[in-house]
């Protein structure tokens, strides 16, 4: 189910939906409930990006002493 932004022409809020295929209704703005809606370009990740927001992420846990996240090999190469 993918995730759409839109922007209302009625009131300009901008706003994103998770749309269901089976959905049969037109999405409402949450706003003014209008349907005059423009799909909007969504920017997709950079590839090779998430690798370092994960690394950057387990670094911190790591820090802040949270191991749960890491493998039984990767606690042995914490340090400590």
């Amino acid at each position: 189910m993918p995730i759409y932004a839109y922007r209302c022409r009625s009131c300009a809020a901008e706003f994103e939906l998770l749309v269901r295929a089976s959905d049969e209704t037109a999405p409402a703005c949450p706003e003014c409930s209008s349907t005059d809606l423009s799909q909007r370009v969504s920017r997709v990740a950079p590839p090779g990006k998430a690798e370092g927001i994960f690394a950057s992420a387990r670094k911190q846990a790591a820090a802040e002493g949270h191991f749960s996240n890491y493998s039984k090999a990767e606690k042995s190469r914490i340090k400590m």
